[in-house]
């Protein structure tokens, strides 16, 4: 298990609410990820951090908001968002951290 630190790059974080702890019910993972990572190299990333089996990843891109601040315009930041499915046997405890 070699973690590089491109891994590092492409898998920001784990994302930890209620919709993704019935998904982990059923073997799937969510991370956030970077907007211009695509599914091979989240994949190679999540197996390279975590010594897992992948075996699928599916992913969501979420346009961020336009919100006023003080009367200001500004905008969040679009948020990518990618739901690791592990093989049989395999299990990844985000609450651990990266």
């Amino acid at each position: 298990m070699s973690a590089k630190t491109e891994h590092y790059d492409v898998v920001r974080k784990p994302i930890i609410t209620e919709k993704t702890t019935m998904a982990s019910e059923n073997g799937a993972v969510v991370f956030e990820v970077a907007i211009d990572a695509n599914k091979p190299q989240i994949k190679e990333a999540v197996e390279g951090l975590f010594g897992v089996k992948v075996k699928a990843v599916n992913t969501t891109i979420t346009k961020g908001k336009v919100k006023r601040f003080r009367g200001q315009l500004g905008k969040r930041k679009d948020v990518k968002k990618a739901y690791v499915t592990l093989e049989e046997g395999n299990t990844i405890d985000v609450t651990t951290g990266l």
